[in-house]
């Protein structure tokens, strides 16, 4: 074939497909504008037409129509995202991979003269377009560049009775601060970590587990031992110095498939020797516990709450009966997985106290969220806090139950020992996305922080986050406790509350006081698009604080995304035909967007206050969820118990309606929402504004195998919370790429990573042994989040000096 023949060939298809690719813009792009959104997409269709056109006739035209559409879309997407590099990709790539293939001579051959100033202004185009993204690399708009401000060197922060070198609890102390002391390892060093030791538990998913198992252990350091638990429970003791097992307990969980979840996140200790000054400040009788003055508290996700021997893994048999507590004693509608502890326990000088998850959108006929109070040596109940009664302290008489449905506390509590008050996060009562059959009895302590009597169980004081919930919002994670200044300089026991909204509630931990202001907003009030839900209310109002680390306030159709300009349409049609108004938009028939999801912006990793520094850091995400009311009979019979998932169609038996929930998401499954999609960020304390906030994380594992290559920082969800220490650092892993990595805290710089042989969706810990401070991180991967399952509890320090 000769050469004007194959010029004419390619050419010919390349005016194709920009005609095909015009019309479906074109079509698309009409749709859209029905729908209220963007001009754009029509204009952009009839200039691929045109150009494909004219280039069919071998016109020169055609690369000058083609130049005017990519410099007015370039110009276009600045205007609509700014510098934003992941926002502008969508805009500009097949445009951009169009336009550069135009320019090849097997194409230009037998155009019309003159061509060369018309391929010299399409040149151009595409020169702008290129220094634009690369412009956009360096000038992220949505980093925030900042520093904490300190008036003088920062001074580690020691907590009475904690040793230094010691994670004695899930958040280190049990107020939640996941902040340690130590220095070793800090900014200036912490590139050289290596790998100390890889531990293998060997517990694996089976046929009987549902898809919701996770790896999400935290464990615990004391002396000369590590504890931690596995997803199938198995309580395991470890020689933190080397890794070695020395000893482990299994407690036989009964999996089922219809399990919700399946995972541990973390085990809790007792030592009776460390008591003693605590139970006498609190003038009561301290027991003795003569089989077992060292122990391990394991929930067991089939309802049950082991205490283990912590020097030699046997049960401490005259603990309940025979070591264990039946947590679904006095349960109404009891089932296997029904009532599910997956949070380590608060334990005090006297007290277990616990609460448990119960399945989400499933059923009117529940188990109870009632968190109780155990004796720590005997196991015997001593209080109940029924969140559902009309006197939740109520202990139910023989023959009656704890009241169903009533809302739980599936994430970890914390423990202010000076106050003796237990700080409670409680969720919604289930099912979550329909409320109108709920009472007042059963929304008076949802969505909230509740603030017990630790050894009574009375109520001091509760502050609701979400009103009458229809969206998931639980209280997901641990409250932090902190010593803040008000805005009058005094000292405030403050108890930081981070919700799935985004807000942080800031309260004085003694009676509730706000310390950060919050103002009660109207919310959206009812369904624009389709049929009205039926039976259903709405709270007028729901509270914000002015701590709020939301991305943004409410998204419009510019912050659609996708991989081309073709799926970004896509997405920006699927936002015009959901139900949105804003955070709060009611649940609908039609589909209504959930921003924040329900994933929130906090989940149950929280936060970790540095009182160093005077500074939290922060790990949020910005994922949005759609969810679809399905009507259905309220009377038709449950078949099975159990969900195995949270995700997808759910029943929600006894109520007028089931719900679909799933994640905003483009054809190739990308999310339509632009990145980023997770971050890392630093609250100032002293002044309660965000001091510096960075993207966390690439696609790098989120794509075939064949594409796992590194790649430009994006933003990517993570599950999992992060740890501070005084050597300046901040460490958090939890994304859906598979690494750990190490943060300055004054400015946000990444200082170190390393690649983590599975999913790392837990939150690390640190400490000291023989002179030598470690990180360790459990690399087990989340069944429903996707990332890879594994076994491994990974440990980096320094090396030794030479």
């Amino acid at each position: 074939m000769d050469q004007p023949s194959k010029s004419s060939g390619m050419r010919n298809f390349t005016a194709f497909i920009l005609v095909v690719l015009g019309l479906v813009v074109l079509g698309g792009g009409a749709y859209l504008v029905v729908l209220g959104g963007s001009l754009y997409y029509i204009i952009a269709g009839l200039m691929l037409l045109a150009s494909g056109i004219l280039l069919f006739r071998r016109s020169i035209a055609s690369y000058l129509v083609y130049a005017v559409l990519m410099l007015g879309t370039t110009i276009w997407g600045l205007w609509e995202v700014g510098s934003d590099f992941w926002a502008l990709v969508p805009r500009l790539d097949i445009l951009g991979v169009i336009g550069v293939w135009m320019l090849i001579p097997a194409v230009t051959n037998g155009i019309q003269q003159p061509k060369t100033p018309s391929r010299m202004t399409l040149a151009a185009t595409l020169a702008f377009a290129i220094i634009v993204m690369v412009y956009s690399i360096f000038n992220d708009p949505q980093e925030i560049n900042g520093e904490i401000k300190t008036s003088q060197p920062a001074q580690a922060t020691t907590t009475p009775g904690v040793a230094d070198s010691d994670w004695p609890a899930y958040g280190r102390t049990q107020d939640g601060q996941r902040y340690s002391p130590l220095t070793q390892i800090n900014d200036k060093n912490v590139q050289n970590l290596k790998e100390a030791w890889v531990f293998r538990t060997g517990d694996f998913k089976t046929a009987n587990d549902p898809g919701e198992i996770t790896n999400q252990v935290t464990p615990i350091k004391i002396g000369n031992n590590m504890y931690m638990c596995t997803a199938h429970q198995f309580l395991i003791a470890l020689d933190p110095k080397t890794g070695q097992e020395k000893w482990r307990f299994d407690p036989k969980l009964k999996s089922d498939v219809t399990f919700q979840h399946l995972t541990c996140r973390g085990v809790s200790y007792y030592d009776e020797n460390n008591t003693q000054e605590f139970a006498t400040s609190l003038k009561f009788k301290q027991s003795s516990s003569t089989q077992c003055p060292r122990k391990i508290i394991l929930p067991v996700n089939d309802g049950r709450l082991v205490a283990v021997n912590a020097d030699n893994g046997k049960p401490c048999t005259d603990f309940g009966h025979d070591g264990e507590v039946d947590l679904q004693k006095d349960m109404p509608f009891p089932y296997p997985g029904g009532y599910n502890p997956t949070s380590p326990p608060v334990v005090t000088g006297t007290t277990i106290i616990i609460g448990g998850a119960t399945t989400d959108n499933f059923s009117t006929e529940e188990p109870s969220g009632v968190i109780r109070g155990y004796d720590v040596n005997t196991g015997k109940l001593l209080w109940v806090f029924d969140t559902g009664a009309q006197d939740p302290n109520a202990i139910p008489a023989p023959g009656q139950t704890f009241v169903n449905n009533s809302p739980n506390a599936w994430a970890p509590l914390s423990y202010d020992e000076k106050l003796d008050i237990v700080y409670i996060p409680t969720g919604v009562g289930t099912p979550d996305i329909w409320g109108g059959d709920r009472n007042d009895l059963k929304e008076r302590y949802a969505n909230s922080v509740l603030a017990l009597n630790a050894t009574t169980g009375k109520l001091v004081w509760h502050f609701q986050t979400t009103h009458h919930d229809l969206w998931d919002m639980d209280v997901p994670s641990q409250p932090t406790l902190a010593d803040v200044k008000d805005k009058d300089g005094s000292v405030v026991p403050a108890v930081y509350v981070t919700t799935k909204t985004g807000s942080v509630f800031v309260l004085d931990r003694r009676d509730g006081r706000a310390i950060v202001p919050i103002t009660e907003r109207p919310v959206p009030q009812k369904t624009l698009i389709g049929p009205e839900t039926k039976g259903e209310r709405y709270s007028p109002t729901q509270p914000f604080s002015d701590l709020n680390l939301a991305p943004k306030d409410k998204l419009t159709d510019k912050d659609m995304w996708g991989a081309t300009m073709l799926d970004q349409l896509y997405c920006r049609v699927y936002f015009k035909t959901l139900n949105y108004q804003g955070i709060y938009t009611p649940p609908s028939e039609n589909g209504t967007l959930v921003f924040p999801g329900n994933l929130g912006v906090f989940e149950w990793g929280g936060i970790s206050v540095n009182p160093d520094r005077q500074v939290a850091l922060t790990n949020p995400l910005a994922l949005p969820f759609v969810t679809r009311l399905i009507p259905q009979d309220p009377n038709r019979k449950i078949e099975t118990k159990g969900a195995g998932t949270e995700h997808g169609v759910q029943p929600m038996y006894g109520v007028p309606y089931g719900v679909e929930i799933s994640a905003f998401l483009s054809p190739l499954g990308l999310p339509c929402k632009q990145p980023g999609w997770g971050y890392v960020a630093a609250v100032d304390l002293k002044t309660n504004e965000i001091a510096w906030k960075k993207r966390i994380g690439t696609i790098r594992d989120s794509l075939p195998k064949l594409f796992q290559l590194p790649a430009l920082k994006i933003g990517v969800p993570g599950l999992g919370g992060s740890i501070s220490t005084a050597g300046n650092v901040m460490f958090v892993a939890g994304t859906q790429d598979n690494y750990i990595r190490a943060y300055n805290i004054t400015n946000g710089d990444k200082l170190w990573e390393a690649r983590l042989p599975a999913g790392g969706q837990a939150t690390p810990l640190t400490y000291e042994i023989d002179g030598k401070q470690y990180v360790v991180i459990m690399a087990g991967g989340h069944g429903s989040f996707g990332t890879k399952m594994g076994d491994y509890l990974v440990a980096y320090a320094l090396p030794d000096a030479k």
